[in-house]
């Protein structure tokens, strides 16, 4: 005999699982998105470049 379908959201019994599929939890903002805090230090690192250039170049 087969094993009956089940519905996309919820955990097949053969997993072992007897928990209810939980739906996936929205956007964490800021804090999932690590690009912004590349960008952010980037932008540091090349304000700090710039800063002793000028002190170099004394311009």
């Amino acid at each position: 005999m087969t094993e009956p379908l089940v519905p996309p959201q919820e955990t097949p019994p053969v997993e072992g699982s007897t928990s209810s599929a939980h739906p996936e939890r929205p956007d964490g903002g800021i804090w999932e998105h690590p690009m912004i805090w590349v960008a952010l230090t980037a932008f540091g690192a090349l304000l700090v470049a710039l800063f002793f250039l000028f002190r170099i170049f004394g311009l």
